[in-house]
């Protein structure tokens, strides 16, 4: 009593009870498509209560699923650990059929129609544990040999192919480690600049603590006005023929 709520089930019966008593006036559209076909089942999926005891708590994790482990997971976790970049290369995770892993035989590493990448390593860790008697750590050493070896073939493999394209007249842009570096030089210049405006701009501030605003006035002469406002100030300027007058002092004698 009180641990299923079968409202929503006995919304039909509910609807006819209030059109028999006058308090609607027109059955729901929904009503006769319900009372020709009703529920299947009583409850779609069953509410799972715990007793309540007094002093315990009310179990919160009653529906999540069970983990599903698998024995390569801490294999990958592993090989990923020790080689993150491998994340960066780029995969295609797209199958015919979705069969192909059946048709791959982990005896070597290196499968047809499957890119070398970190999986390989891992399926070829496992199939020498279980095949070849070694303990984690031996499959996980010659498994990676393996992988280096055949990564360098392919090294060697791209170098060869660059360079009979260079010599045949390709031009190949700038690599990605390249359009990086100059991305970052950029921004470091962008960065000296902001940099040597701020510096500017603190030593005026500070200049100004002790002598205040500068206003600066520019009026612009031309060649008459100059020489007119030099000949009115050439007679009080040190070191010319005139001299300067005494503006003041005591008279001495040699």
């Amino acid at each position: 009593m009180g641990r299923y709520d079968f409202t929503p089930l006995r919304v039909r019966e509910a609807t006819k009870r209030l059109f028999d008593n006058h308090k609607i006036s027109v059955m729901p559209p929904w009503y006769h498509a319900v009372s020709d076909t009703p529920p299947a089942q009583t409850l779609t999926r069953p509410v799972m209560r715990a007793p309540r005891v007094k002093g315990h708590k009310k179990p919160s994790r009653m529906f999540q699923p069970m983990p599903i482990v698998y024995p390569e997971d801490k294999l990958r976790s592993e090989f990923f650990g020790d080689h993150p970049w491998e994340l960066a290369r780029p995969r295609v995770i797209l199958e015919n059929d979705g069969k192909d892993g059946e048709k791959w035989d982990w005896s070597r590493i290196v499968q047809p129609g499957k890119k070398l990448d970190g999986e390989s390593v891992v399926q070829r860790q496992m199939y020498l544990i279980e095949h070849s008697n070694l303990t984690k750590e031996a499959a996980y050493d010659q498994a990676r040999r393996e992988f280096y070896h055949y990564r360098h073939l392919e090294d060697v493999e791209r170098r060869i192919a660059k360079e009979e394209a260079l010599y045949t007249g390709a031009y190949f842009g700038k690599g990605a480690l390249e359009v990086g570096m100059g991305l970052e030089d950029g921004a470091y210049e962008n960065w000296k600049a902001w940099a040597a405006k701020q510096i500017e701009e603190s030593k005026q501030a500070r200049a100004q603590l002790y002598s205040g605003p500068v206003e600066q006035s520019v009026s612009e002469l031309d060649e008459d006005e100059m020489d007119e406002a030099l000949d009115e100030v050439q007679e009080a300027i040190p070191a010319t023929e005139n001299g300067q007058d005494a503006l003041g002092g005591i008279p001495m004698h040699p």
